[in-house]
């Protein structure tokens, strides 16, 4: 999925496969979105949709995505945003291969659950990665929201490992993700982005009750 969360100019920098509208800097947003721009948003829409359909497509529709958009972010000198970029296309590449494994195998994209020892092991590292990233945030930039910042960005790349690995559970974190950065666009007076994560959101919760459907009733999740 294209990546939803970061300090990025206009609405550039999704998440994971969500694209990259992650925007929340204050760079960038006294200029008009650029084509490129235009058209990685649309991308990451699309590959969202395709992701809750369980299309294999959904990755590299995100790749592109997040490859314009990573471009979008180093050419205005945003270089954390852009090596987020290059994590989520590399996590992308691995659900691409992943999922057409599953599809060679069982003939559909199978989709699993997360164990308990998933949500503890993923958790306890989301906490430590957002403490330390929030932290720095916080004390070496001038980030309006660094905790907020930094907790929606680290839930992001779990879920998009997660997507990867087929787990459901990976819209419960992308659902918390849209519900966490509604909010935070509407305080910071950017409605449309609110929007389009409303859209997001949406998608998000149509994934998940597509994927319940679909979900593997017995068996250990395989990665």
């Amino acid at each position: 999925m294209p990546f939803r969360s970061g300090a990025v100019p206009g609405p550039a920098s999704l998440d994971g496969g969500r694209g990259g509208l992650a925007g929340r800097g204050k760079r960038g947003y006294d200029r008009p979105m650029s084509a490129i721009e235009w058209i990685a948003t649309a991308l990451g829409l699309v590959c969202v949709a395709l992701g809750a359909r369980r299309s294999v497509w959904t990755f590299p529709t995100a790749i592109g995505s997040v490859t314009l958009f990573g471009w979008v972010v180093w050419r205005q000198r945003l270089y954390s945003d852009a090596a987020l970029q290059l994590f989520f296309a590399a996590a992308n590449l691995y659900g691409w291969a992943n999922w057409r494994r599953s599809r060679a195998r069982a003939g559909e994209v199978l989709v699993t659950r997360a164990a308990a020892g998933d949500w503890w092991a993923w958790g306890a590292a989301a906490i430590v990665a957002t403490a330390l990233w929030g932290g720095a945030m916080a004390r070496w930039t001038d980030a309006a929201y660094p905790w907020w910042d930094a907790g929606t960005a680290v839930v992001s790349m779990v879920a998009q490992v997660w997507m990867a690995r087929r787990r459901l559970e990976n819209w419960w974190l992308w659902v918390a993700v849209d519900v966490a950065l509604i909010p935070l666009y509407l305080v910071k007076h950017l409605p449309l982005f609110a929007a389009l994560y409303a859209i997001y959101l949406a998608l998000s919760v149509w994934g998940l009750v597509d994927w319940r459907r679909a979900v593997r009733p017995m068996g250990p999740a395989v990665a």
